[in-house]
This record gives C-alpha cells, structure tokens and sequence, in this order.
C-alpha cells in the first residue's frame, strides 16, 4: 500500500461536464492532479470561433475550468458569461473568446490555459489534448466518412471506428503526466466524442498501453442519446482497449454492477448520484470513491 503522506499524481481523460466533473471531485486531493481535455469539438460558440479564426476547441478546456471556480470573483463571473441577443455574438462564450484572444498572444495553448488558471487560483493542471487543431470523423458500416464531431453526435448507427484529422502531436505535458501517474481515469461524459478523442493520439495510445497505473472506467449513470447509447459496457470497453494497444482497463467504477462484465473486470459500485441531478455525478461522493481506489492494494 502506498505511503499516505506521499502526493498523488492522478489523470483524468475526456471532456466536457464529465472530465470537469471528476477533475472538481479531485481539486482538493494532496497531489498532482492533470486533465486532459478533448480538444476536437466543431459545435455551438467553439464551433463558430474555430471556424472564423482556426485553432483548438476551447469549449471543454473552459468547461473544466468553471467547474474548478470554487469562489466567485469578478474574473470567474466574465469567464463564464454568454452573450443573448439578435447580433454576431449571441450564444457565444466570453470564455472562449478570451481564451482565442490570449492563444494569440502567446507561444502555445497551454501557456494561455496557465495564464487563466493562475488568475482564477486553480491548482489543477488542464492539459489540451494537443495543441494543434483536428477535427473527428468517424468511418459508417457502408465506408462513408463523416466528418465533424457534432456529426457524429447525430449518427443514427454505431460508426465502424473513428479517426482524427489529421493525426496530430500529443501535448508533451499530457504524455509526459500519463507516465507519471499512479491513477488514471476515463470518462465519465460522451463516450465517442469526449472519452475517445484523445485515445486516438499515437503517443497518448503507446503511454497508456505501458503505463503502471491503474486505469479506471468511470461509468456514466444513465445512457447516452446518440450511437453510443447503442454500445454494450463490454463493446465500449474493448474499443478503449483496443485504442491503447490492448492494455486492459483495471477497474470499472459506476452507480452498480454490470452483469455482463462479471469475472471479466474488476467492478466497484458505488452510490455517485447527485441529490438533486440524478444523471450528474456528485463531487463529494466520487471524491471518496476515488480515495478509496486509491488506498486500495
């Protein structure tokens, strides 16, 4: 068992209110805590910008970040402030804006994600997946390609597989954490288009096939609309697997145990509902869940 006063170095995989979610459960643990956040997505405010000025998806990395924001301030208050009205503007994120604004003042991404996160005081490091610009495009049963992660949100049938475009570079601080970690967690959130995206990188895929650590499932608590609400636990399992070389996953946490998955996985069932969202993972009772693996032998 591993020393208690030692620090932790956990990872957390995904994007949107899932990894934000975790990634809240794990603010206040005695350690290094790292997400690395999908930066793919084509939709909505992130959509519009990447399609005007290029550059990475900053919806989910602002996502996280809000969730993070544990005491209001001038600053959180126009982070998280969305613009209403019949102009250019309406339904776009300042958030987003100012994190566009600030990638173009500086070197790389990540130096504009620490520029945000030293201000608001959040101790979490938020890693984008990479910091070069690609979109997911999934391969249907018949080979058509259809690009664009909205679009395969809207799939009707479960795609063959997925791919980036193009292949890009993993962010170095993302593979470099990976290495290090002791625990590392996927999911929960839109299993396709924010578990998967990063899996699909060559040097995220080869650090998480040799890495030591435990690597955990986390279980969303109700079923996706979308293809991926089609995927058995056992089917989105072996996709994960396959997208890290084979490596298998060590443990699969969620609100019960899944029949199908019995004396394949580890399962650990836990009550993570939310009081007052019962599709929403509570931050205090996933917190301990994730204490409690890691203690575990």
């Amino acid at each position: 068992m591993r020393n208690k006063k030692e620090k932790h170095k956990i990872v957390a995989v995904g994007g949107g209110h899932g990894l934000g979610r975790v990634l809240s459960a794990l603010s206040d643990f005695d350690g290094d805590i790292t997400g690395i956040v999908t930066t793919t997505d084509n939709g909505g405010s992130t959509g519009k910008i990447r399609a005007s000025q290029g550059g990475i998806a900053w919806g989910d990395t602002r996502n996280c970040i809000n969730q993070l924001i544990t005491k209001p301030s001038i600053g959180s208050m126009i982070f998280e402030y969305r613009f209403k009205g019949n102009g250019e503007l309406d339904g776009h994120n300042l958030g987003n804006l100012i994190l566009t604004a600030l990638d173009s003042l500086s070197l790389r991404p990540l130096e504009t994600i620490n520029l945000i996160r030293n201000m608001l005081k959040i101790s979490v490091y938020i890693v984008p997946m990479s910091e070069h610009p690609a979109d997911l495009s999934a391969q249907i049963l018949d080979g058509q390609i259809i690009s664009g992660e909205t679009n395969v949100d809207d799939l009707i049938e479960l795609p063959a597989r997925l791919i980036l475009e193009p292949i890009v570079p993993a962010t170095k601080e993302a593979v470099q954490a990976i290495q290090e970690a002791e625990l590392i967690l996927l999911g929960p959130g839109s299993f396709l288009t924010s578990v998967m995206p990063p899996l699909l990188l060559p040097e995220i895929n080869k650090a998480l096939k040799n890495t030591a650590a435990k690597i955990v499932f986390v279980r969303n608590l109700g079923k996706e609309l979308g293809p991926a609400g089609q995927m058995p636990l056992n089917t989105i399992l072996s996709w994960c697997e396959h997208s890290i070389g084979g490596r298998r996953i060590n443990i699969v946490l969620g609100s019960n145990n899944d029949d199908s998955l019995a004396g394949n996985y580890k399962q650990v069932a836990k009550d993570l509902a939310s009081d007052h969202y019962q599709w929403y993972h509570d931050k205090n009772k996933l917190s301990l869940a994730i204490k409690q693996m890691l203690l575990s032998d």
